[in-house]
């Protein structure tokens, strides 16, 4: 071999392979090097073997990089590239199918231990299912013979197609829709309790304790509310009304269960293999699975799917996890939390704050730094105002460095230690209970991922993916809040688990399109957005490119009761540059989820402000604002509504 470099050849080398006829290749070996014959076998041009030969060093950068690293730790490095590949080809830099892996400098190491491994000193060398088939001539041999196409079409017998790691919405979906398409499908999925013993059953994390039970305690909220509107409005009461929290939280879990048990009926309709044990990887293509008896199984599978989602975060200080709850425990938490101090500032933090104000709790909310970080900053300003304007008190830049507990009980009484973050200040205050809500962990550590060589960030601990979920491991995937750079969504997880499915065993090509994803903030004043934030739209297409038009409205069921007139707002995006294409959408009020969501479709379609204003708005509504935008920002005229 007279290069220095050894890489793996680009995908689009086995497409070029002919249908029949003849190609090159010496001679076979196991991967231990023994020679096993010489042998041939065709081609097929179909699909299936389109994936075969995969860019190994593009897929998992840095996996063969370290040219420090010792002969043994390559040989194994070598190993289980070959053991996680159907076919692997081995070859010079100048290979014209081989020009996007031409950087790697030390094909040297990699030659000689592929040398010890196969006793090949030449290129290519060519592995078929963990077989070393050797170089080119015998190659050829083993297509006419018809033993290479033998050899592609056995594979190894595995116990499943697919195996899911984790029961949560994106999961749960791709399980599905892969057992609809006549594949053998297990789905492994345990929930660690929380520090305080919470636990539930399949589903993840949005039905048993996120979205599902979320949105239930915030439309209880919202029942307060309307009580107290209702009085304008002519409605009379003889006895005051007080709110049962254990009467609400059984009502709640009461429906979760009914979902999570929906989800193990769906499966067992579907033939799917529901295990509840802890999935662990120990190898290429197998798993220990350990249940809460600490008993073990095995398990094989051709392709598996990481969806293990988030667990929230702790502060990691003295007392946080002893005293502390987070949104694990606090839809099903067995009695009222009373006075409350909500650690954070994400959307989790101010919307637990907004139901537990709506409730008729005392609350305030620590926030070290700006609320809704990553979301579009005037529309979080307002969330914060409204929740303020709701009775919620805010601790700016201040963060929890010490929990004590001074009374047991339920709820108990703790004494919170703060300093602040721009100097020496510290402050103390007492609750009853402390919730956590400061971000979130993906639950990727202790998967055995590094056992195949699967790539997680340092930082975040997520994943990263190709376009199509697939990790550096080519047949690893992941799907939700796992994924590294993705909207952490429960719908985003469930068309991307079920778009994988279609494309790993349906033949289908289409992808998850993580672009201008609708979202909603369920806090009492509902913010929904769709598309870029301000301040994001002005990076990406310059601020003197965009138009924002925007106003302050009054909805009209808020007149009668003489609810605050200029709380609402209504913004859209536009660019210039594009017809003035709506690029961003944002509307404060009432229902904004329901809004978003109709307007997320026309935006994914290429709305322009001129559609808008084609657009003939219902009345009267809050989403008709948006039919009728004429101001903005930049003509400085006043968007105030007049109020009682």
């Amino acid at each position: 071999m007279s290069s220095n470099h050894l890489i793996l050849c680009h995908p689009l080398l086995l497409q070029s392979f002919p249908a029949s006829g003849s190609f090159p290749m010496n001679q076979f070996f196991a991967s231990g090097g023994q020679s096993i014959g010489s042998f041939s076998f065709s081609i097929s041009p179909s699909n299936e073997y389109s994936e075969l030969i995969l860019d190994w060093f593009d897929r998992s950068p840095g996996s063969l990089r370290d040219s420090q690293e010792s002969t043994s730790e390559l040989r194994r490095r070598l190993l289980g590239l070959i053991e996680g590949h159907r076919v692997v080809i081995f070859s010079k830099t100048y290979c014209p199918h081989s020009t996007r892996v031409g950087g790697q400098d030390e094909g040297a190491s990699v030659q000689e231990v592929l040398s010890e491994i196969t006793n090949q000193r030449t290129v290519p060398s060519i592995f078929v299912n963990k077989v070393h088939v050797g170089g080119c001539d015998h190659t050829f041999q083993a297509h006419q013979s018809g033993l290479l196409q033998q050899l592609l079409q056995q594979g190894p017998a595995y116990d499943y197609d697919l195996i899911v790691i984790g029961g949560g919405s994106g999961g749960l979906a791709c399980a599905q829709e892969a057992a609809v398409l006549g594949r053998k499908v297990m789905v492994l999925d345990f929930v660690v309790p929380s520090p305080r013993g919470t636990s539930w059953g399949l589903g993840g994390t949005c039905v048993n304790v996120g979205c599902v039970p979320k949105k239930l305690m915030h439309q209880a909220a919202l029942l307060g509310q309307a009580l107290t509107d209702s009085r304008k409005f002519g409605w009379e009461y003889s006895q005051q009304v007080r709110h049962s929290w254990a009467t609400m939280t059984e009502a709640i879990q009461s429906h979760v269960g009914s979902l999570s048990w929906g989800h193990r009926l769906a499966l067992r309709e579907k033939a799917v293999t529901y295990v509840n044990s802890y999935g662990e990887f120990v190898e290429h293509h197998k798993v220990k699975a350990t249940n809460e008896k600490g008993q073990e199984a095995f398990y094989t599978a051709a392709k598996f799917v990481i969806a293990t989602g988030e667990r929230p975060r702790y502060l990691g200080v003295e007392g946080d996890k002893e005293h502390c709850i987070t949104s694990d425990d606090l839809f099903s938490l067995p009695y009222c939390p009373g006075t409350t101090l909500v650690v954070g500032a994400s959307y989790v933090a101010l919307e637990c704050a907004g139901i537990l104000a709506g409730l008729g709790l005392d609350v305030t909310v620590m926030a070290r730094s700006v609320l809704l970080r990553g979301f579009d900053q005037e529309m979080a300003e307002k969330v914060g105002a409204s929740l303020q304007q709701l009775g919620v008190r805010f601790l700016r830049k201040f963060v929890p460095v010490e929990v004590q507990q001074l009374e047991k009980g339920l709820p108990g009484r703790l004494k919170v230690v703060a300093k602040s973050t721009e100097g020496p200040e510290t402050m103390e205050g007492v609750y009853n209970t402390v919730l956590l809500a400061i971000g979130r962990d993906s639950c990727t550590k202790k998967l055995g991922l590094e056992k195949i060589g699967v790539n997680i960030s340092e930082k975040t601990g997520k994943i990263p993916v190709n376009d199509e979920e697939q990790t550096s491991v080519p047949y690893v995937y992941a799907v939700g809040d796992v994924l590294e750079g993705k909207p952490q969504l429960t719908p985003v997880a469930v068309q991307a688990g079920k778009l994988l499915a279609r494309r790993l065993f349906g033949g289908r090509s289409e992808k998850c399109d993580y672009v201008s994803v609708p979202t909603v903030v369920f806090t009492p004043l509902e913010y929904g957005c769709c598309g870029y934030s301000e301040e994001k739209a002005g990076e990406v297409y310059q601020a003197e490119n965009l138009n924002v038009y925007h106003t302050l409205f009054w909805p009209l069921e808020w007149t009668v009761a003489c609810r605050d007139s200029n709380a609402c707002y209504a913004k859209i995006i536009c660019n210039k540059l594009d017809s003035d294409r709506v690029i961003g959408f944002h509307v404060l009020g009432p229902n904004a989820g329901e809004i978003t969501q109709g307007f997320a479709a026309a935006i994914k379609c290429g709305l322009t402000k001129q559609l808008l204003d084609d657009t003939i708005g219902i009345h009267p509504t809050c989403g008709e604002v948006f039919t009728t935008l004429e101001i903005t920002k930049a003509s400085g005229l006043d968007v105030t509504q007049k109020g009682c």
